[in-house]
């Protein structure tokens, strides 16, 4: 999607993908924590597979939740918005959660899997959050967590303040490409 729009020459709300699989290790640790039979791990647990969508500003998101509605490849089974419903620690994105087909040698098997589509501003909290919840494994100390909550709310006013230039951004970063895109015409660097 995001090489269309840029083949388009339009804006596309898809500043970067990532995809992961969570490690064995981590699947039957949480497995653990949330009491889920071995059994019926690949049922109940809905982040084994996760795919993150990182974009500039927040309506990107809900653009990208909506590209992600008209598709027929998989089924949507929940959505949750962490941006308007934000979590106590101050976390925010919008999770889908999905059941998309895959070819095995047993057959087609159906899998669960967690798209979390965020701003770069919250990917960038997140991803500290997350290290630091390693590192205390789980029990942050109340003055960190008091400062990441502090933190996420710079994080979204920084958003809001975004959301406001957006416009100028957009024209800065086409203008920009259209640089870039003569220099390469012309055998220059951009």
């Amino acid at each position: 999607m995001r090489s269309q729009y840029e083949i388009e020459s339009s804006h596309s709300p898809i500043e970067l993908v990532t995809g992961r699989v969570k490690p064995v290790s981590s699947i039957l640790d949480k497995a653990r924590r949330k009491n889920i039979p071995h059994d019926q791990i690949e049922e109940e647990m809905q982040d084994i597979a996760g795919v993150r969508v990182v974009c500039q500003f927040v309506d990107d998101i809900y653009s990208i939740a909506s590209m992600l509605r008209a598709r027929h490849d998989f089924d949507i089974l929940e959505e949750k918005d962490y941006i308007k419903n934000k979590k106590n620690s101050g976390y925010r994105s919008y999770h889908v959660i999905v059941r998309y087909p895959v070819a095995t040698i047993h057959g087609e098997k159906h899998v669960i899997a967690e798209i979390q589509i965020r701003t770069l501003a919250m990917n960038f909290w997140a991803t500290n959050e997350h290290s630091l919840n390693y590192k205390y494994a789980g029990q942050i100390p109340e003055n960190i967590q008091t400062r990441l909550k502090r933190a996420a709310e710079a994080a979204f006013r920084l958003d809001e303040e975004m959301a406001k230039i957006k416009d100028e951004v957009q024209e800065a970063q086409w203008i920009f490409h259209q640089y870039k895109s003569n220099a390469n015409k012309k055998g220059g660097h951009a």
